[in-house]
């Protein structure tokens, strides 16, 4: 019995021990350490997470407003998170301006070195025409001023030239002489007519191009002579026309042609008074041309010269 109540008291003692104040104050107090220190190891961790998430965002965006370290506070990360692109926007302007114009030391250099090479061709285009067409004019003038004193030492006064308006390019030429069998002679002794008067206008690319050439008088028919005075002639046109043409060639050329043609002075009344017109002649040979060209030249021939 005894043994039983001691039992009973030890039992009672643990009881009391275990429901004391302090005990439970000191096991909540335990609970709330470990809670604390679970909290502090999963911020730790957590920290430790977002960090890992940073690094590559880091990477991404390597020296930008963004890269900043965190601070301790969430706020301040997700405020320069937020400038980030706005800090960025700005400097890529000014870098893209940078590269495309160039700072203000690369903009005097430039000044300084003179116009690129874009302008400098389009000066260099403005000069070239000029240049060539001085160099035309040059030996057009050396070509016309030499077949000036080759004209003048002719021995049989075949041709005269007189100049119109004092210009080397514009002449008036007087053709003389025919074949003295001809009608065409025959009728320039009847009428009194001393010379068929032709005028020549030598184009810019002269002697590379021909001359124009039309009878101004007296007024013909036949002999290759068309309206308004124009002259059929395969080598007053491009196609038919060398260089090395001269215009006493070219003059005994027109004779031959005239002959060979059967050329008449008109003397028919109204008509034999009429001048020609130089408009109606440039009209006249330039469809002649093209009739000639779509058919081919038949008469009369170069080699008639």
């Amino acid at each position: 019995m005894a043994t039983l109540l001691r039992k009973i008291g030890l039992i009672r003692l643990h009881n009391r021990d275990t429901e004391d104040p302090k005990h439970h104050h000191n096991h909540r107090g335990g609970g709330q350490q470990s809670a604390s220190l679970r909290g502090k190891g999963g911020a730790k961790s957590g920290g430790h997470k977002q960090q890992q998430q940073q690094q590559p965002q880091q990477q991404q965006h390597p020296g930008g407003a963004g890269d900043a370290s965190p601070g301790p506070g969430k706020g301040k990360g997700k405020r320069a998170a937020e400038l980030a692109p706005r800090d960025k926007a700005p400097a890529a302007a000014a870098a893209a301006a940078a590269a495309g114009a160039g700072g203000p030391r690369e903009r005097v250099a430039g000044a300084r070195a003179g116009p690129g090479p874009a302008v400098a061709a389009a000066a260099g285009g403005s000069l070239v025409p000029a240049a060539r067409q001085q160099h035309c004019t040059q030996v057009r003038s050396r070509r016309l001023m030499k077949e000036l004193q080759d004209i003048a030492r002719l021995s049989d006064r075949f041709i005269s030239v007189e100049l119109v308006d004092e210009s080397l390019f514009d002449w008036n030429v007087k053709l003389h002489q025919v074949d003295k069998d001809s009608v065409l002679w025959q009728d320039m002794k009847e009428t009194n007519t001393e010379f068929i008067l032709l005028n020549l206008t030598f184009p810019d690319n002269f002697p590379f191009s021909p001359p124009f050439m039309r009878v101004l008088s007296p007024r013909l028919e036949n002999g290759y002579v068309l309206d308004g005075g124009a002259i059929c002639m395969e080598l007053l046109t491009p196609r038919g026309w060398s260089s090395a043409y001269t215009v006493e060639a070219v003059m005994r050329q027109f004779a031959a042609s005239l002959v060979k043609g059967q050329g008449r002075i008109c003397r028919k009344a109204g008509k034999s008074k009429k001048s020609f017109s130089r408009k109606e002649a440039e009209a006249t040979f330039k469809s002649l041309v093209k009739t000639h060209e779509k058919y081919g030249w038949v008469t009369p021939p170069v080699s008639d010269g």
